[in-house]
């Protein structure tokens, strides 16, 4: 274990690969995986998060935006890049990069064939993004004729999936839901294949949908949340490992009297003669002010310390008041045993959003 002597987050690989064994070993032989490393791969590191990946032989990549994947293709990654949500602005530089887009309305759809056609390309690898519930992109079924008469008549495009997005995959009282979500994208793929004469892959579940309904996994599955170590519910959970550890350290302690403040705003008073440690992250790193006047808290030496005060910029205060502990001593605010679900929950966010916060200016430290 990497002993922390500034802030540092800690990145497991052999987590990593447990995490993404478990996933496989949850789908038939024959389905693909693709890993969703967006948004600096949850907050991790893409490129090495991605490199690590690509020789486990993950079968796709799944990225937010266009430069994102231009980064991975920049990093070495070969392996097929889906772009979820490409602008058309960027669809020059996505040609370039041998990237592969997420086209999911007319504009969109209308816009890519003309660059493609520009740029002189033939049988250009494309993914057509479905709607069925979720309500955010995509085409709606009602479209599925319009989509397939521009399709057919386009040489300089192939369709090599259709997809869809599940919108409550993890909640027990959406079941109905998502179980007619599944059948939209039966329905609309049905259509699609009997209008073009091809049968494209189908891909539709995420983390939980891959856990809870085996019966969608059709001929891809997508994981982001999952491969980091988070099963989207308490009965899952012990099938994942987090991978990141968010560490830290101690650079003062002070002695507070009763009635005296600390911090901005003096948001905080003691009541008692209290120990407050100082500690080398704030918001600037991702950790909200949320989290501050007792909202969020860390370990030090295996014991809690609540953060007290309005978080800073660069520096949290914690109450140490009953921990033993030193200057330099070694802080956890998040790892495998006190994972980002509980941090996240304290001020009723979640996992997703704390993870991917932590700001690139903490070094990052691989761990294999």
């Amino acid at each position: 274990m990497h002993k922390a002597n500034q802030t540092v987050l800690e990145i497991d690989f052999n987590a990593l690969k447990a995490n993404f064994n478990y996933l496989k070993a949850q789908i038939g032989s024959q389905v693909k995986f693709m890993a969703v490393v967006k948004a600096f791969a949850y907050g991790a590191d893409a490129q090495q998060i991605s490199n690590y990946l690509q020789n486990l032989e993950v079968d796709y990549f799944a990225v937010a935006y266009t430069n994102e994947g231009v980064a991975l293709r920049k990093a070495g990654i070969t392996t097929p890049i889906l772009v979820l949500h490409p602008q058309p602005v960027n669809f020059e530089l996505l040609i370039q990069y041998c990237l592969e887009p997420s086209l999911y309305n007319t504009v969109v759809l209308d816009e890519f064939i003309n660059i493609a056609t520009k740029n002189k390309q033939q049988n250009y690898p494309v993914h057509i993004k479905f709607n069925t519930g979720l309500n955010r992109l995509g085409f709606n079924s009602d479209k599925v004729e319009a989509v397939c008469s521009i399709v057919n008549r386009s040489s300089c495009i192939k369709v090599l999936s259709l997809f869809s997005h599940l919108a409550a995959s993890e909640d027990v009282n959406e079941i109905e839901f998502t179980t007619q979500q599944i059948e939209i994208f039966k329905t609309i793929a049905a259509k699609y294949n009997r209008l073009t004469g091809t049968q494209p892959w189908l891909h539709l579940c995420n983390t939980s949908g891959i856990l809870n309904y085996p019966n969608a996994h059709f001929d891809m599955v997508r994981s982001g949340i999952g491969l980091y170590g988070y099963g989207n519910s308490v009965a899952k959970q012990s099938n994942f490992t987090p991978i990141a550890t968010l560490k830290t350290i101690i650079s003062q302690i002070h002695v507070v009297n009763k009635g005296q403040t600390v911090g901005y705003n003096r948001a905080y008073k003691a009541i008692t003669n209290q120990k407050i440690a100082i500690l080398p992250i704030g918001h600037a790193d991702g950790i909200s002010r949320l989290y501050g006047n007792e909202n969020g808290f860390v370990y030090i030496n295996n014991q809690k310390a609540p953060i007290v005060g309005n978080v800073c910029m660069d520096i949290i205060m914690v109450n140490v008041t009953k921990v033993n502990c030193n200057v330099g001593d070694e802080v956890v605010v998040f790892d495998a045993q006190f994972n980002a679900n509980t941090l996240a929950e304290s001020v009723g966010t979640i996992s997703y959003e704390l993870l991917t916060s932590i700001s690139q200016r903490i070094k990052r430290v691989i761990k294999d």
